[in-house]
């Protein structure tokens, strides 16, 4: 009687042991799926380059805004790497790309100029 105790027991916990397993493997579709902080992103790209194109933007300042972008990146690649981006991971997520699209306008707007280069003799 034990021993048949024990097997269902056993097997009671190896079901359930892999229904964790399964319900963690398909996650719901989509939870580390971040569209709107991608075309930010992308968004926020093409503003450094037209700031660039324009010389609006000074390489100075181009190199800090894309550092900044890069660490949202990696922020963003740091969130989604358990495969769930949590709601306070979107929270800061956003909150950095509010900081980097102020960057940006402010920098875009302060009315430096890059120097223009030596015309080629």
């Amino acid at each position: 009687m034990h021993s048949t105790i024990r097997s269902f027991l056993a097997s009671l916990a190896m079901a359930a042991a892999s229904a964790g397993a399964m319900a963690q493997a398909t996650a719901p579709a989509g939870a580390a799926s971040t569209p709107g902080i991608d075309k930010r992103q992308v968004n926020q790209e093409k503003r450094i380059d037209q700031g660039i194109a324009s010389g609006e933007l000074t390489r100075r300042e181009t190199r800090r805004l894309e550092r900044e972008q890069k660490a949202i990146n990696r922020a963003e690649d740091k969130a989604k790497a358990d495969g769930v981006v949590t709601a306070k991971e979107r929270h800061r997520l956003h909150h950095a790309q509010n900081k980097a699209g102020r960057d940006i306008r402010r920098q875009k707007h302060d009315g430096q100029r890059r120097a223009a280069s030596a015309p080629a003799s």
